[in-house]
């Protein structure tokens, strides 16, 4: 695995610990971080599969359009489809005035991101131990 889809998978990871981490507090949980990290961890996580495939994808935060691309090595993920746009909305959605996550919203954030990471990790080859099947479901 080369250093940038480490960087990535790195960066997902990141994402992943904050959006549990906020889901889990006791005081004053951010529902809104929750959801828009989730988005962020799938979104780094589609970006480094892309990366092993040698494949250039565009500057987007849609995971749809990012799911396209990976289609062509995974076809099995097409199941991920509707899961994946509706985490697509939180990469905007909660970010501005006007709109904030609920419980609800965050929990299903959690399940989305937790399902697709899942998937993608299990497609992944993992070549150290930071990053080994062992550490899949954390």
């Amino acid at each position: 695995m080369n250093d940038v889809v480490k960087e990535w998978i790195h960066k997902a990871e990141g994402d992943y610990t904050t959006a549990l981490r906020e889901y889990r507090a006791r005081r004053s949980p951010n529902y809104d971080a929750v959801c828009f990290h989730a988005q962020q961890s799938i979104e780094k996580y589609l970006k480094g599969f892309l990366q092993t495939k040698s494949v250039i994808f565009p500057k987007t935060h849609s995971l749809p359009v990012l799911l396209e691309q990976c289609l062509k090595f995974q076809p099995m993920w097409e199941t991920l489809r509707d899961d994946l746009k509706d985490l697509t909305r939180y990469a905007v959605q909660f970010r501005y005035p006007g709109e904030s996550a609920d419980k609800n919203e965050a929990m299903m954030a959690m399940r989305i991101m937790k399902r697709c990471r899942l998937e993608i990790r299990e497609s992944l080859l993992f070549g150290d131990k930071l990053y080994s099947k062992s550490n899949v479901l954390k």
